[in-house]
């Protein structure tokens, strides 16, 4: 087996060459950093962000929805590989996060696209209309909630329709035994579940802090 490690030398290349420069979301990425300082880690790499829009485009996604928001980079990647008719729900809980993304949805030209709902994610999906149906979601709000968004959005998902889910390598912290907090262990457990679920086909995934991608049968 072999494998490329990955210096801070190779990933400065990487970010330079790992997805199309573009200015919104570098603005975003700019001042989510000087704004809310060490909350920034939140936000998804660029590369992750390209990713996510090249599987949202391949699978024709129309409808998406995202649990877990934060200032808006990961929306906006999501929303342009939409249709100008596709629509992408947002869930989030913080107010203060929204403003930073709503602002930046008009910028990126997105708008439109995109609903905001802000308060528990769960109790928002659950009033959702019966036949909401989504094509593609992504999953990157409080860890030990996991399997719960995982099970709604599952409901709620057309057949070969595609979910990620952030952060699931948790900065090397599944593999430590020493490491017992409640998100490290509900990192865990969704992960030894994922790969014995019948009901879809996933693979994990190096990218950033880790991502898993399922489809479902």
């Amino acid at each position: 087996m072999k494998f490329t490690a990955m210096t801070p030398e190779l990933y400065e290349y990487l970010e330079a060459h790992g997805q199309n420069h573009d200015r919104v979301l570098d603005a975003l990425a700019h001042e989510t950093r000087e704004r809310f300082g060490g909350a920034a880690i939140m936000q998804i790499a660029p590369e992750q962000g390209a990713f996510m829009s090249l599987l949202a485009r391949a699978i024709d996604a129309r409808s998406a929805v995202e649990i877990g928001t934060f200032t808006g980079y990961s929306a906006i990647c999501i929303a342009r590989a939409l249709p100008s008719d596709g629509r992408l729900l947002c869930c989030d809980v913080s107010e203060e996060y929204a403003e930073v993304a709503r602002r930046y949805f008009e910028k990126a030209g997105v708008a439109e696209r995109i609903a905001f709902r802000m308060g528990p994610a769960l109790e928002t999906l659950k009033a959702l209309p019966p036949d909401t149906i989504f094509d593609f979601a992504f999953i990157d709000a409080d860890k030990v909630s996991y399997r719960e968004y995982y099970e709604a959005v599952l409901t709620r998902l057309r057949p070969n329709g595609i979910i990620v889910f952030d952060n699931v390598l948790w900065m090397g912290a599944v593999i430590d035994p020493a490491n017992t907090t409640d998100d490290t262990k509900a990192l865990r457990e969704l992960n030894d579940a994922l790969v014995d679920d019948a009901r879809v086909q996933t693979v994990m995934l190096s990218v950033s802090d880790g991502i898993t991608i399922v489809r479902k049968n």
